[in-house]
């Protein structure tokens, strides 16, 4: 029994402290003229604007040339001359190099020697079967007058026939003849190595070489490389954000760090279809014109390809998107009452600067600083406005004209 009326005391007694030291918190917490005002903060605005806002894209890619092909023999031979060097100029059809052409020279006479033996067998056929022909012609004559017999028409008819067998086999071997010659004379043509494309400008450039004179090359070994730099191909690649935004003949600007002073302006002139698997991203092919020679291919480049383009766009600072709650929005300050209001937005293009605001309408300044403070209708003081000077003097301690402060020491 004791024991429960000293609970109860107990708990008496810590009701009754709580109850004092409510009552005097509260009292702290009011002034003469009734609950103290809550405190400023001190912000910083700029105006919501119409202006143009783009979405950028910055990529980094290689330079291929336009075009690019090797120069090598279409037969095996001892390479003689090799008529270029690498970074020369070359014409459409310049001869490159010179193989040895002794075998290939050979080849030619030997046909051409072929063909006139081939040539006197023509002749001699022709006129047997000329002779041929009238002894059967004069068969058919006598038989009919009943004068040969059917056993000399059918024997010179015999003769006829393999006589004019003879001649087309000989019409055959001379234009065999006549195929193996211009066979060895295509061969020996090969031997001088000239560099041929079909389109393009007329000049290129050697980019590469890969022999030196003296040696043995087989068929389709490379002697040098050609390349067509008078537009080059900057090769980028995208992520699939970014996929359904481009289309043909979008402007680029390229820059390297070969010339970082300059811009090249290209257009992009292939799309690639699909994205890859392992990356995620497609290949976009952009043109890039080289009149001056002045890109190599090879070269890292940095392209900026605009996206999208809003003119007339609501903006603010990018600085003055927040989130409260999950949502973002900005914080409107309202010059009447001197108070933040959060406002949720849409937003479309974001770039690092500016923030394009899509619903709802908005006009005003909105909180740039500060408004990690803020709550939403939370009192807000603007520098150099009134407020802030009351607000920085209410903060600052008061002195006196001697210069001491009110504890008599010096400030």
């Amino acid at each position: 029994m004791k024991k429960a009326v000293a609970i109860v005391v107990v708990l008496t007694v810590v009701v009754l402290l709580g109850w004092h030291v409510y009552r005097k918190v509260s009292a702290s917490e009011k002034g003469p003229g009734g609950p103290r005002p809550t405190v400023a903060v001190a912000v910083e605005v700029r105006p919501v604007e119409k202006t143009t806002i783009r979405d950028v894209r910055k990529l980094t890619g290689s330079l291929l040339p336009r075009s690019q092909f090797t120069v090598a023999p279409k037969v095996p031979g001892l390479l003689e001359k090799v008529l270029v060097n690498m970074g020369d100029s070359v014409q459409r059809g310049q001869l490159i190099a010179v193989l040895d052409s002794q075998e290939y020279a050979q080849q030619v006479e030997q046909a051409r020697a072929e063909l006139e033996v081939a040539k006197p067998s023509v002749a001699e056929c022709s006129s047997s079967l000329d002779v041929a022909k009238r002894e059967f012609e004069r068969a058919m004559a006598l038989r009919d007058k009943k004068i040969a017999s059917e056993s000399d028409l059918d024997e010179a008819e015999a003769n006829y026939k393999a006589c004019d067998a003879k001649h087309k086999v000989s019409l055959a071997q001379v234009q065999q003849k006549i195929a193996s010659l211009r066979e060895a004379e295509v061969r020996l043509s090969y031997t001088q190595i000239r560099a041929s494309w079909e389109d393009g400008s007329e000049m290129r450039a050697i980019g590469e070489r890969f022999v030196d004179e003296g040696e043995m090359l087989g068929a389709n070994e490379p002697i040098v490389s050609v390349l067509d730099v008078s537009s080059l191909t900057a090769v980028i690649h995208v992520i699939e954000r970014d996929y359904a935004k481009l289309r043909l003949g979008q402007a680029v600007v390229v820059t390297t760090d070969a010339h970082p002073d300059m811009e090249f302006r290209g257009t992009v002139v292939r799309i690639a279809p699909l994205l890859k698997e392992t990356s995620r991203q497609a290949r976009v092919d952009v043109e890039v014109p080289n009149p001056e020679s002045l890109l190599k291919p090879g070269m890292f480049v940095r392209a900026r390809i605009e996206l999208e383009r809003h003119d007339g766009a609501t903006v603010v600072p990018f600085s003055a998107l927040v989130k409260r709650d999950g949502r973002q929005g900005v914080f409107l300050v309202g010059r009447g009452d001197m108070k933040a209001r959060f406002v949720p937005v849409e937003t479309g293009i974001v770039t690092a600067e500016l923030a394009e605001l899509i619903q709802p309408p908005l006009e005003g300044e909105v909180v740039t600083l500060g408004h990690h403070l803020l709550e939403d209708g939370s009192a807000v003081v603007l520098p150099g406005t009134s407020q802030e000077t009351k607000a920085a003097e209410r903060s600052s301690p008061s002195v006196s004209p001697s210069g001491m402060t009110p504890t008599g020491g010096r400030p």
